[in-house]
């Protein structure tokens, strides 16, 4: 009798899709079977059975290391991304039977204060929810693509470019004053205002890196054939302009107690006033399948002051 071979679906299962990157990471085929308790024989029949269903060579086996191919790679990063379908569609299925979201995730964009946003992790978790919470650093579009690919089920700090996204609610988070401002010793510090677009392009400016994964990203308030040193995020951007490294436009609730202090200056330009108008969103679902993870969240961003601190407006501090 012979025997049907085995396709695809019969062989790309997550425990295979795990051995495979075990074997990559090990860098040994020996390694990987000592780690997963099996024969180092079984393990490599394994593989076989994942090639020939495939018709590829996942890894190049002409030296001592198992070195993953082109097409290895390609189905491990693939993989990946099928690992986090699955768990999303388990997250979804605990959801709708306890209310309850396994892991909820929140991503949050640079412009965001992080003290209050862990200030509403704390209150969450007084709450003692059966929910994993999880924060996401994100800049830029990569926000937006945080959440439209399923890896957040929060954004916080979306630019105004995300409310054409379908499939997105969006609600206003606020409007941020930027600034530019340098270091006392840097050379724009002394120069006479308004700055002029030239005169700004003769020195370094100091950008934040678009967190997207894929495409070029936005970039915001550079000038063309300006020097650019990029910095992962909006606190690495203070500190490179406090040491006089570059210059920038700084949001003014975050440059303002170095203003004050005189560790930084800030310079009238030519161009105009920079405001940047955020969001919050969540993907479009019936209110009724909300987990109540994010209705909490939810609640919680409804308040106006709540809003105003996480753009780094507290009480007491200038609207």
């Amino acid at each position: 009798m012979q025997t049907k071979p085995l396709s695809a679906r019969d062989v790309l299962t997550p425990d295979a899709l795990a051995m495979l990157q075990r074997i990559a990471e090990s860098g040994s085929f020996a390694a990987a079977a000592r780690a997963a308790g099996m024969v180092p024989s079984a393990l490599t029949y394994r593989v076989r059975q994942i090639e020939e269903a495939l018709d590829v060579l996942l890894f190049d086996r002409s030296s001592r290391q198992a070195r993953l191919t082109e097409a290895g790679r390609e189905l491990l990063r693939e993989g990946a991304r099928l690992l986090v379908e699955i768990d999303a569609v388990a997250n979804r299925v605990r959801r709708v039977a306890t209310g309850w979201e396994a892991q909820f995730t929140v991503a949050v964009d640079s412009i965001i204060d992080r003290t209050v946003v862990l200030e509403l992790c704390a209150k969450f978790f007084d709450l003692n929810p059966p929910t994993r919470l999880k924060l996401r650093d994100e800049t830029l579009s990569g926000t937006l693509e945080a959440l439209t690919s399923g890896q957040a089920d929060l954004a916080l700090g979306l630019v105004a470019e995300g409310s054409s996204v379908a499939g997105l609610q969006l609600r206003p988070l606020g409007s941020q004053r930027f600034v530019f401002a340098v270091a006392p010793h840097h050379p724009l510090a002394g120069r006479p205002e308004p700055l002029s677009d030239e005169t700004i392009r003769a020195h370094r400016a100091v950008a934040v890196a678009d967190s997207v994964q894929r495409g070029g990203g936005l970039t915001v308030g550079l000038l063309g054939g300006q020097d650019v040193f990029t910095v992962p995020g909006m606190p690495a951007k203070l500190e490179a302009q406090l040491r006089g490294l570059g210059c920038g436009f700084l949001p003014e609730c975050l440059a303002q107690p170095y203003i004050d202090t005189g560790r930084l200056v800030p310079r009238r330009v030519e161009r105009a006033e920079r405001h940047i108008h955020s969001s919050y969103a969540w993907r479009k679902t019936a209110e009724a399948t909300h987990g109540k993870a994010l209705d909490w969240w939810l609640a919680r961003l409804e308040s106006p002051l709540t809003r105003s601190a996480l753009l780094g407006r507290r009480p007491g501090r200038p609207a």
